[in-house]
């Protein structure tokens, strides 16, 4: 099992190797390895209601429950199973929560990313 702490490393390497497509994509993304290690641009950040991008990627709850509304979980949750197991890629309906419990309809498509042999759910949002 991966330590905490190469978790960590490995974050900090694929924030550096996206940096450019995070900061310069004018669609709201987000990486997501595992409910502790996920990254996002400014502009998913802001879309839910956070000052920053390391705001949003350091509230340490269950991912599904704290930032997708309930009507939206179980697509999300079938649709990154399916994309991560087949290596394929989906677009889906997705209703997120706001930090201030409003909620905000969007489009996600959601692509398998392979780096240094992790494999990671990268989220594109409109």
């Amino acid at each position: 099992m991966e330590s905490e702490h190469s978790h960590d490393d490995l974050m900090k390497e694929v924030s550096e190797h996206l940096k450019d497509m995070f900061d310069k994509s004018q669609q709201s993304m987000y990486l997501y390895l595992d409910d502790s290690h996920k990254i996002c641009n400014k502009k998913f950040a802001s879309l839910l209601g956070y000052k920053s991008s390391e705001e949003w990627a350091g509230v340490n709850k269950p991912f599904t429950e704290t930032f997708v509304d309930s009507a939206s979980q179980e697509t999300l949750v079938t649709t990154y199973q399916k994309s991560m197991e087949k290596l394929v890629g989906s677009s889906i309906d997705v209703i997120w929560k706001k930090k201030n419990g409003e909620k905000i309809k969007t489009k996600v498509i959601l692509v398998p990313f392979l780096f240094n042999g992790h494999l990671f759910a990268l989220h594109f949002i409109s």
